[in-house]
């Protein structure tokens, strides 16, 4: 770690305001980033952001130097998310897709991708129920295993399972649908 970066942390567990700001700044745009990936909505991921920054600052005493600093905000955010998802949880995560789910393979899905601005790739993952976002994220994006989503969401394995490749079908019936537009 670099000295300047491990001089922060330590005026940050010494409360100095100034400090927090610092690391505020710093982190600020890349933790809203995985904040807006999991909540989908700007105004959710700046709530969930500014939770985290709290949750960030009562507990650095905590931090021990053990990996890196950005992991451990980082994963401070994520959870932040997720149990913001929870809490906030108005319908059931399961949703049925018996009309849509028309099957697209994964070339076609894979092609579609490649040709796609990182942008576009955004708004089409930020158009998919949250339940869904959810376990893309957490599963191909944060790389976590079924297990471990399963015991962050209080959910079986299976259903996991089950929601990744239910998502995994609406987000290739929304590429399609994309791909659709620009041919048009």
């Amino acid at each position: 770690m670099e000295s300047e970066l491990k001089d922060i942390i330590e005026r940050c567990k010494g409360n100095d305001h100034k400090a927090f700001e610092i690391v505020y700044k710093k982190y600020y745009r890349v933790l809203l980033g995985i904040a807006l990936r999991y909540t989908g909505r700007v105004t959710e991921a700046e709530d969930v952001l500014q939770d985290s920054f709290i949750k960030i600052f009562r507990s650095i005493n905590s931090y021990d130097y053990k990996g890196s600093f950005e992991g451990w905000i980082k994963r401070i955010v994520q959870n932040t998310a997720i149990n913001s998802y929870k809490s906030n949880l108005k319908f059931n995560l399961y949703i049925d897709l018996s009309e849509r789910e028309e099957k697209l393979s994964d070339d076609s899905m894979d092609s579609n991708l490649g040709s796609m601005e990182t942008k576009e790739i955004l708004v089409i993952l930020n158009a998919l129920p949250e339940g869904y976002r959810l376990v893309i994220n957490l599963y191909f994006i944060d790389g976590y295993s079924h297990k471990e989503i399963a015991e962050m969401l209080k959910v079986s394995v299976g259903t996991s399972k089950s929601q990744l490749f239910k998502a995994k079908n609406y987000l290739r019936n929304l590429i399609e649908i994309n791909s659709q537009k620009e041919i048009v």
